[in-house]
């Protein structure tokens, strides 16, 4: 059996592809499983993602899928342990990010982990305990409308106070800029106070260099994706080019897109005005889901070619809501998902070999439809967002596919992914 040095735990699926993404660029190699494997891993790899759909479900049941991915880890020999979830710390006041890491806590043994959403490459930063999302806070960046997680206070340790038992802490950038002694003194006169979680600040990357080695010897870290780019040097690993190597990519071209954040909105908009073949997805129109899936693969049957095509059902704040409230929140979010997973397999069973998807609940339901049970971690395209190789077996192929957060990527995202990937 092949040992892994690093497991860790998502709470879904562009999550993990975001934490791997990391874990790469900082020379390590990486797999990413879809659930909990079944078998041990075949694959050589310096760590594992094993990637779940637990952040918006019931805080038992995250729990409960949390502890059966730990425990696969640990069969794997994974040596030190990391619970990843989203840089803009998307939870409700119930969870699922503080009942996840305490049950970690406790089947590791452990009295004592950090928590930070901060991804500064990606414009996530923690200062005096507040999460900044580029140049305002949380609760102002659009996040307070997210239709199931809406983030309304910006402090995260009050927020993350909120779902715990135990106490919160501050470890704040005037100490971590200090480095590693400094880190680590803290880390034992809040342990001595009774504090078993401490929010982290960082404001660059340099804060995270200086973090990473004060981590070394902690069982369990819960964290954004962004602390992963200092870990590699733990486990004496250097940045290389060969860590993110994937095949050459064939096939059509298609993005499939669900998410209703601004980013997501914009890079929409950006792709129409460009003169990009799209065909959207009507949520009001899904009580015939059928007829709308076979409409948007018989539109894409003419137009799949050199050309990258767009089928989305991205909406502004608004219509979002509109459509909520005739459907309800979670089934015109299952709609939505389960409709466009079904297009996107119907998309590479007409021949997309290369397949960008957009948003995090959107990307689960696809790459669940494909039947894709580990994905090989490429080279980045945007912070948090690489190229991954997987073989699907609902088409019987190998292919390629990126899994974007909703917030994630440039405006251009879903034109210059693919010249990346050529």
């Amino acid at each position: 059996m092949k040992k892994i040095r690093l497991g860790c735990i998502a709470d879904d699926f562009t999550g993990a592809t975001d934490l791997a993404n990391n874990l790469v660029r900082s020379g390590m190699r990486v797999v990413q499983t879809i659930g909990v494997p079944t078998e041990d891993l075949q694959l050589d790899a310096d760590a594992v993602v094993v990637s779940l759909k637990s952040r918006t479900i019931a805080p038992q049941d995250a729990v409960a899928q949390s502890l059966a991915a730990l425990a696969w880890l640990q069969t794997q020999g994974a040596e030190q342990f990391y619970f990843k979830y989203c840089s803009t710390f998307d939870s409700t006041p119930q969870g699922n990010i503080g009942p996840v890491a305490e049950a970690l806590m406790g089947a590791l043994q452990t009295d004592f982990t950090i928590a930070t959403p901060a991804f500064p490459d990606a414009g996530r930063t923690v200062f005096k305990g507040h999460l900044f999302v580029g140049d305002v806070l949380l609760n102002e960046s659009g996040m307070q409308d997210h239709p199931l997680t809406p983030m309304t206070d910006p402090n995260l340790v009050r927020v993350l106070q909120a779902q715990v038992s135990c106490q919160v802490g501050l470890i704040d950038y005037k100490c971590v800029a200090q480095g590693k002694a400094a880190i680590q003194a803290r880390i034992a006169q809040l342990t001595d106070q009774g504090v078993k979680i401490a929010v982290v600040d960082a404001v660059s990357n340099d804060d995270l260099y200086r973090l990473g080695p004060a981590l070394a010897q902690m069982p369990l870290l819960t964290a954004g994706s962004g602390v992963a780019i200092a870990l590699g040097t733990n486990f004496d690993i250097a940045p290389n080019d060969q860590a993110g190597t994937l095949p050459k990519a064939t096939g059509f071209k298609a993005v499939v897109s669900g998410s209703c954040s601004r980013a997501t909105n914009a890079q929409v908009a950006e792709f129409i005005t460009k003169g990009g073949q799209c065909f959207m997805v009507n949520p009001l129109a899904l009580d015939a889901a059928e007829t709308v899936i076979n409409e948007a693969l018989a539109w894409a049957e003419q137009r799949l070619g050199e050309q990258p095509i767009l089928i989305y059902s991205t909406a502004q704040p608004d219509d979002l809501k509109t459509v909520q409230q005739k459907l309800g929140v979670e089934q015109a979010g299952a709609l939505v998902e389960q409709t466009l997973a079904s297009i996107a397999v119907g998309l590479c069973r007409l021949g997309v070999k290369q397949l960008v998807v957009a948003g995090g609940e959107t990307s689960g339901a696809v790459v669940q439809a494909l039947q894709i049970d580990q994905l090989q971690i490429g080279s980045q395209i945007d912070p948090g967002v690489p190229w991954c190789g997987a073989y699907s077996r609902a088409i019987d192929a190998v292919m390629h596919i990126t899994l974007k957060s909703g917030n994630f990527g440039s405006v251009d995202f879903f034109t210059q992914s693919f010249e990346r990937l050529a």
